[in-house]
């Protein structure tokens, strides 16, 4: 080989160098078209981050506007139960103005206002229990006394002291009993 073949370069080498450099100039064209997985990746990322922080948001409200709600309707509740003893509070008013009135006329006047007291329960589903002669039941009596009386059975309520109280099958007050053997 002379020397001038050897510096001169094989044109299969030139065109296989020159292919290599315009396939990677059109590969960074490619990749500055279009966005790389780890690009694609990260934007949906950043989606769902936004998403869920909205969501957390809305959840947020959603929590905050229902404890108000909450707060209303249990002032609403009592305001509604005020105004529905508010009539009863008022008989007892004309009841201790009117003291010239008979005794005779003062107890009906009472037992009055009672029956009204009573109807108002009624109307909350209130029920009382605790009679003298019911069998003792812990889960619904208090017994604040207990007495040996051969003439009563075991367990017997012999004495009421106070009526016990349910609503709609919840205990609000146990009745406060008296209880033999």
């Amino acid at each position: 080989m002379s020397k001038n073949e050897s510096k001169k370069p094989d044109s299969k080498a030139v065109e296989a160098e020159e292919s290599k450099e315009e396939a990677t100039a059109e590969a960074a064209t490619k990749d500055e078209q279009q966005p790389s997985e780890a690009q694609r990746l990260q934007a949906e990322l950043d989606s769902l981050n936004d998403r869920f922080l909205r969501t957390l948001a809305e959840y947020d409200n959603y929590r905050k506007r229902s404890q108000k709600e909450k707060e209303a309707a249990y002032g609403d509740s009592r305001a509604g139960v005020v105004s529905q003893l508010l009539p009863v509070m008022d008989n007892f008013e004309r009841a201790m103005q009117n003291k010239d009135a008979s005794h005779e006329d003062y107890v009906k006047g009472i037992d009055m206002i009672f029956s009204q007291l009573e109807d108002f329960l009624k109307k909350l589903s209130v029920e009382s229990f605790g009679e003298k002669g019911d069998a003792f039941d812990p889960n619904i009596h208090n017994a604040v006394m207990h007495i040996e009386d051969e003439n009563e059975g075991e367990n017997t309520v012999v004495e009421v002291f106070s009526k016990g109280y349910r609503m709609d099958g919840r205990i609000i007050r146990p009745a406060m009993v008296k209880v033999a053997n």
